[in-house]
Formats: structure tokens, sequence, C-alpha cells
């Protein structure tokens, strides 16, 4: 592939699953010259860094970048693309459910001139549970919030890493609708889709329920038009009411209900206002999405916990630090 391949491998907690997916990609990718597997280690807390270590020191192709803390998939997103050093990027989760030799078609595709490249799932191996709350995810997203999400786009995927860089400023936490807000141009390919290897997925409920939320209030304006007209029809509610009172056409059991139901409606409404707010503060805030403890590559300085932190052993300056237009001076951290 013209211009190399960094292939992004998001971890936490995998254990010796980094070793395995280190030999299957190397093996799947064995044609590829240029290439760069980049760990991005989302704050584990089993021997999954120590792995990485190894491996960066036994293969120089291998680089790591890991979180003071877990930060969450977006944050390990941002991070590696900014960092990637290649000109095409493959995310590929270390459980390996899609077979790394299934990059190459993505690769291909590619080619053809598209931005992004999405793996689409055939006969997808997880719980049902799973599987139905990721289709009432999509078909919320595009059906009832008017959202551009391509059907069946998977995190498997190959990406322009200089597109990648631009959606990834954003500050947004979803990808793949990121996409087509930019204009950015994609197509999907089908691919095989087998069980976690070993161990249950790191992803919780808690934190599917929160992706959803900021799928749903960062990329749809939706829920503030429903409650403008809500409020209108609350408004035009109450008035009719009071007037059927004052006329005596109202009883008090029927005047209570409305004063439940207009109340409800009320506090409804300030939890959807106080959840875009929420969102706005946490954009405004200080705090940067990740912050990195150690790294094998050279880092901005805005990214690292500790700026005086020793030289990495691969000294490297990243590709995204030449051209994300940040400024300020990069530090070793490692």
């Amino acid at each position: 592939m013209e211009g190399g391949v960094t292939v992004l491998v998001p971890c936490l907690n995998e254990g010796r699953q980094v070793d395995v997916a280190y030999e299957k990609l190397v093996e799947a990718l064995r044609d590829i010259d240029d290439l760069e597997i980049l760990f991005v280690d989302d704050g584990s807390t089993d021997d999954s860094l120590a792995r990485i270590r190894a491996l960066s020191r036994a293969d120089s192709r291998v680089n790591y970048l890991s979180f003071s803390r877990n930060f969450g998939l977006g944050a390990v997103e941002v991070a590696g693309f900014r960092y990637a050093a290649k000109k095409w990027t493959v995310q590929c989760d270390a459980d390996l459910q899609v077979p790394p030799e299934e990059i190459g078609r993505l690769l291909d595709k590619a080619a053809e001139g598209y931005d992004v490249v999405f793996g689409e799932r055939r006969n997808r191996q997880d719980p049902w549970i799973r599987k139905a709350g990721s289709g009432a995810l999509q078909w919320l997203a595009v059906r009832v919030f008017g959202i551009g999400f391509p059907p069946g786009a998977s995190n498997f995927r190959v990406v322009r890493s200089s597109v990648a860089r631009t959606i990834a400023g954003l500050g947004l936490t979803w990808f793949i609708p990121a996409v087509s807000l930019v204009g950015a141009t994609y197509a999907l390919v089908p691919v095989s889709h087998q069980a976690r290897a070993e161990g249950e997925s790191r992803l919780r409920l808690s934190r599917l329920v929160a992706y959803s939320l900021e799928l749903f209030f960062g990329f749809s304006w939706r829920p503030l038009t429903a409650l403008y007209a809500t409020a209108a029809l609350g408004a035009l509610l109450a008035v009719v009411s009071v007037v059927a009172g004052l006329a005596g056409g109202a009883g008090p059991v029927l005047l209570g209900s409305v004063a439940v139901l207009l109340g409800g409606l009320a506090l409804a409404a300030l939890g959807l206002i106080a959840r875009y707010l929420q969102r706005l503060m946490k954009q405004a805030g200080r705090l940067r999405p990740y912050y990195v403890r150690e790294a094998s590559i050279l880092l901005h300085a805005a990214d690292a916990l500790e700026s005086d932190a020793p030289t990495p052993t691969v000294r490297r300056e990243p590709a995204a630090a030449k051209s994300s237009g940040t400024t300020g001076p990069s530090v070793a951290v490692g």
C-alpha cells in the first residue's frame, strides 16, 4: 500500500492476547513493507503493557502509547489517529474477532479512492443481546435522530490517516457518524466474524449507555426540536385548562392531572437541556481527552502526563506531530 500502513490496536487488559494479535497481524500483513503496529494501552491493570513493551523492543515496527488511566475507546481512537505514522490506518481490536486476513480486502477497496472503508460483519458471533442492542442503536440513530450512520459499519476499518486526524480533531466521541459529517467518502466491505478468543468484552453496559447518549446528543438537534414542540403544546394545554377552570368546565381532578402532566414535561425538558449543557461544559473543560504516561514515540507536550520523562526506546517523530497543526514542543516519554 503506497504510503504505508499503521495498524491501530486498542488494548484494555488483553493479557497474552497482545502476543497473539501481534503474531497474526504480522503474518497477515507480511507483504506490506512499510508497516507500523501501534498499540494504545487504555490504562490496563494486567500485564498488557509489559507484553507490549517487550514486542516494541524486539520489533522496530511496533510502537505504543500507554494512558495514565482508562479514558475509553474514543480517546484511544483520537490518540491513535494523531500518532499514526503511515498514510493509512487500520483499526483492529486485539481480540481479533475479525480475522486480520480481512485487512487486505479493505486496503484494496481503499485503493479505489475512498477515505474510509468499513468492515461490515457477517454472521456476527456476539451474544444476541449485544447484536440486538447494536441494531437498535443504529435504527434509532438513523430513523429517530436523523444521524448519518452507515448501516453495518464497524470499528474494523481502514482510514486515510490525514482524514482520521481531521475527524479526531472535532472532539467528538463517535467516529462513524463523523465520517458523513465532514463529507469523507466511504465504502463498506463484508467481512467474516468469529467468537472472541478468550475472556469477555471489556465494554460494559454502563459505557455502552454513555456512548449511546453521546451519539444521540452529540450528532442530532432533533431532541431540542421535539422539546420546542412539546413546550408549545404544553403551554396551549395550560391556557385551555385555565380557561376551562374559570368557566367551570373542568373539575379539580382534571386540573390536578393536567398540572402533574405539565410538571412531568417540565422535568423532562430540564433533563434534556441539562444533557446538552453537560456536553458543552465537558468540551469547554481544561482536561484533555487523554494523558499518556509512557510511550515509545515522541509526544506533543500537552499529551504527556510527565513532560520531563526519559527518552523513549524508539526515537521517531510521529507524522501527526508535523501535520496536525498543533503548536508547542514535543517531548519523549517512556
